[in-house]
């Protein structure tokens, strides 16, 4: 199989700070892998036998609770690395990980991880620090279910997806992948119902344009001032 080229991971966040001889070293043991849309790239609770960079795509993240409901914990995008549970001291995946879209990712075998973050310091830091950002993610939305109203709840998630991975258009900031409204109750506690006569009213109003796996907000100040309770 011939070398992956270090033009793959140079410039993403972690692996910033490599010299081009680490990251062809860093590159050697991994593996590139395409998944088709709602493929799932590893399973929550199957053991981890690999982590994982997107290179290409968006992944979804759900844990199934022990009453068998999915909760949508976040979006991967781009760039990131995902399926880290040696990082966190974990040999089991936490949760499920499925395509969002078509994606390409690499992969490396766990039993590198420790090798990488030991030879690589750089390599570490970043990780750890992606690792507290998405820990302060999680706060932050639990502090959102616990306290406050399901308007806001909503209103928060696609503002925040739509800072991830928002794409300006002509019509405003346009989520960059396919998201139903079903997605959207899954992520933020709720109802397909509620979602649905959300939007819709956010819709008549000219704050979000939404379609068939397709959510654009017209007005992010607008919305803004829903998500802080300051409008309605």
């Amino acid at each position: 199989m011939a070398a992956l080229d270090r033009s793959l991971i140079a410039g993403l966040g972690p692996f910033a700070g490599l010299a081009p001889a680490d990251l062809d070293e860093v590159l050697q043991p991994a593996r590139a892998m395409r998944f088709a849309k709602d493929a799932t790239v590893f399973e929550q609770d199957g053991e981890a036998r690999s982590f994982f960079l997107l290179l290409d795509g968006y992944v979804r993240v759900v844990r199934i609770t022990p009453d068998g409901e999915q909760v949508i914990v976040r979006y991967i995008k781009d760039g990131e690395l995902f399926g880290i549970a040696a990082a966190i001291g974990r040999t089991t995946y936490p949760a499920n990980a499925v395509c969002a879209v078509d994606c390409v990712v690499l992969a490396w075998p766990n039993e590198r991880w420790s090798d990488l973050v030991e030879r690589f310091p750089s390599f570490a830091r970043n990780t750890y620090q992606t690792i507290g950002s998405r820990l302060q993610e999680t706060h932050d939305r639990m502090m959102e279910m616990s306290t406050e109203q399901v308007t806001q709840r909503v209103a928060h998630a696609v503002l925040r997806l739509a800072h991830q991975t928002g794409r300006k258009t002509a019509e405003g900031v346009e989520i960059d992948f396919p998201i139903s409204r079903q997605d959207i109750a899954e992520m933020t506690g709720t109802t397909l119902h509620t979602v649905s006569r959300l939007l819709s009213a956010w819709e008549e109003r000219g704050i979000v344009r939404s379609g068939r796996q397709k959510v654009i907000v017209s007005d992010p100040h607008r919305l803004m001032l829903i998500a802080e309770n300051r409008g309605s």
